[in-house]
């Protein structure tokens, strides 16, 4: 049986309802390279979801998060483990602004970062086994997997 993997991706909306997505490095190994999606993090040992949120909003984007609520939950078979990923509605505490990528380098940084409306930049990632992307646009009715990316 393969190893269990437990990780967090977060929703971020602004003022005007645009959702935050970031792009992953060009040059990393995996189906997920250079595509643009929610920022994520794998949960530590003992670690609740929410608090991964809240480190993920630190670690990845500079900023501190509050978590609002769960939007959905998947599970996806990769090459060595299971991963059971949580998608995470969060609110960036007031005056602070997202940035990329941050100083860590143990842990992939993205490399940009923007608000948008239009869900259909996800259907790459959801194409090409995001899970995070897969739950969101799940959540909103929107079929991905027979679409392209205009």
């Amino acid at each position: 049986m393969k190893p269990l993997k437990n990780a967090v991706a977060i929703v971020i909306k602004n003022e005007q309802g645009k959702f935050l997505i970031v792009k992953r490095p060009e040059d990393e190994d995996g189906p997920l390279a250079g595509v643009w999606g929610f920022p994520a993090v794998t949960l530590h040992q003992g670690e609740t979801e929410e608090d991964a949120v809240c480190r993920a909003g630190r670690v990845k984007l500079g900023v501190a998060l509050e978590p609002t609520g769960k939007i959905g939950e998947k599970i996806g078979d990769r090459d060595t483990y299971m991963l059971h990923l949580s998608d995470y509605r969060a609110e960036v505490f007031e005056g602070e602004t997202p940035t990329v990528p941050q100083a860590d380098t143990t842990m992939t940084q993205y490399t940009d970062l923007k608000y948008i409306d239009d869900p259909s930049i996800l259907f790459t990632a959801a194409q090409k086994g995001s899970l995070c992307s897969q739950i969101y646009l799940e959540s909103l009715n929107i079929p991905w997997d027979n679409k392209r990316e205009e």
